[in-house]
């Protein structure tokens, strides 16, 4: 193996590597380094992609075009959710579980430390190379992160080409990471860490690892075949050549459901550490949480065409899809009767990463809402392509992915850094990043259920207040996170000294964590005095 036990003892580079400089960050192989490098980069994604955004929401301020064209409005509308999808959501949860998984399971490292390295520096070329193609003859892509076909095969702009081989190596780094977790968690555990013991967090990022394996080959080649029908005469998805672009929906949302529970699932096992840590109880229904979020992986393969209901299925799938994407709504709803469970009568305090928490579980929850109407067939013919599309998928990712990785940073970084946060800069980024979510996205249901149709950089008056509205809070929500940066980086570079007791709480409790575990955590069920 490649690591040793010194390692997660505290040192922070390879045997092998150099011991400090560019080489300690380029050659290590030590997983609490690339757990970093994943979360700065991860960061740095989130806001490329969030003044994408801004810029989006400024071009809505007001009816008319204002700032920028529409072709340069979709290829923001494009970027913005590529980058946020791929750049910033799924590399934080990879970052996340690089740091915690190891420790958790009382591993010295991850088992394939080497590939851990490489799958991590793929990303910035990657991304690079996609970013790129904004400078690039005829634009970046302009065809929406959906990115459906004949727009980007008959109709794309030469840089799809460069897009296609960006979207590759995301997909070969995503791979290599989940294969590195399985193989991590089924066999570094310490001894007597059976698999009904592990953390709850575990288990969400060992059932996303397999997801990630069964679905990122089939965006591979559904891009595949999109470099076929531009290049190579193929006509997969080209009616005058005898294919068929609905194929293309097909085979892009059976990778692209999945891929939304990918990006939800290692939330749900942070919320499902933090909730009890703050409660000072321990979770409410394990196993029930284990089997739901199962359930939830094995159901998300069956649901795909919920996405296609206006394309002309026959009445039996609009039937199977409806009631499959119901049904989904029944574990989801297991794991937040059991968060609430957890809280009720716990003794609750209030820290940083419990209000993001709680943000997460009732948030989250009206995402869920939206999503169930979305789920009847016939309603869905009326909100198909509306902002009420959008609204819902954005209280999904920002309150539910987004929220649930700032909640893991606040709650890890004393155990990571060793200072605490500024509790009160927390609390204050908290809560303009809750009333800027709520206020940009919630209006953005009114829109869509009165038609507004989305990727449409003009719009009719009727519709003007609301949009208004919705870009002042995005730039509330937007501005908010330079609070987080500088929270961060404040804390990286001293404050006050975290101990074992760091999240003791207000109520004066004294708590200490079971011993002797493999896990020294502060996710560990409290002992109270």
């Amino acid at each position: 193996m490649e690591s040793t036990l010194g390692q997660n003892l505290g040192d922070t580079h390879h045997a092998h590597g150099p011991a400090s400089g560019i080489g300690r960050w380029l050659f290590t192989t030590n997983h609490k380094d690339i757990g970093s490098l994943y979360l700065w980069f991860s960061l740095l994604m989130f806001l490329t992609g969030g003044t994408m955004a801004l810029l989006i929401r400024a071009e809505l301020f007001q009816p008319g075009l204002q700032l920028v064209q529409p072709e340069f409005f979709n290829q923001m509308t494009t970027m913005h959710g590529l980058i946020m999808v791929f750049g910033a959501v799924m590399p934080a949860f990879v970052g996340l579980a690089n740091w915690m998984v190891p420790m958790m399971i009382g591993a010295p490292d991850m088992a394939l430390p080497r590939m851990n390295n490489w799958s991590f520096w793929i990303l910035p070329f990657a991304f690079a190379m996609m970013i790129s193609t904004l400078f690039m003859d005829g634009g970046a892509p302009n065809f929406g992160w959906t990115f459906y076909a004949p727009l980007s095969t008959t109709y794309a702009p030469p840089s799809v080409t460069f897009f296609i081989f960006a979207i590759h190596m995301m997909g070969i780094s995503s791979i290599m990471g989940a294969i590195n977790v399985i193989a991590t968690i089924l066999n570094l555990r310490a001894p007597g860490m059976t698999m009904m013991k592990l953390p709850l967090f575990v288990w969400s990022w060992l059932i996303t690892a397999f997801l990630l394996i069964a679905v990122m080959p089939v965006l591979a080649g559904v891009v595949t075949m999109m470099l076929m029908d531009i290049h190579f005469g193929t006509s997969f998805f080209n009616a005058a050549g005898g294919g068929d672009p609905v194929l293309f929906q097909h085979v892009f949302w059976f990778f692209g459901h999945p891929e939304v529970y990918i990006m939800i699932l290692p939330a749900f096992g942070i919320i499902s550490e933090i909730i009890p840590t703050f409660a000072r109880k321990r979770l409410f229904g394990y196993a029930s949480m284990v089997y739901a979020i199962g359930s939830i992986a094995i159901l998300s393969f069956l649901v795909w065409a919920h996405h296609m209901f206006t394309v002309g299925l026959p009445l039996a799938g609009e039937l199977f899809f409806m009631f499959a994407t119901m049904l989904i709504a029944v574990p989801t709803g297991v794991k937040v009767f059991n968060w609430v469970a957890t809280m009720f009568r716990g003794s609750m305090t209030f820290e940083t990463p419990m209000l993001f928490a709680l943000a997460f579980v009732v948030l989250f929850t009206i995402g869920g809402f939206s999503g169930l109407m979305l789920a009847i067939a016939p309603a869905d013919f009326q909100y198909h392509d509306t902002y009420f599309v959008v609204a819902h998928f954005h209280y999904v990712l920002v309150p539910g992915a987004i929220f649930s990785i700032m909640a893991a940073a606040y709650y890890w970084l004393p155990k990571w850094t060793g200072h605490m946060i500024n509790e009160r800069m927390g609390k204050i980024h908290f809560w303009l990043s809750f009333v800027g979510v709520n206020i940009t996205f919630f209006p953005m249901h009114f829109v869509g259920l009165a038609g507004m149709p989305r990727r449409i950089p003009d719009y009719a008056l009727q519709f003007a207040d609301f949009n208004s509205v919705a870009s002042v809070g995005a730039f509330i929500f937007g501005l908010s996170q330079l609070l987080f940066v500088y929270n961060v980086i404040v804390c990286i570079r001293g404050g006050a000294r975290a101990t074992d007791r760091v999240w003791e709480g207000a109520h004066g409790l004294e708590w200490t964590l079971p011993s002797p575990a493999p896990y020294h955590s502060f996710s560990q069920p409290p002992v109270v005095k």
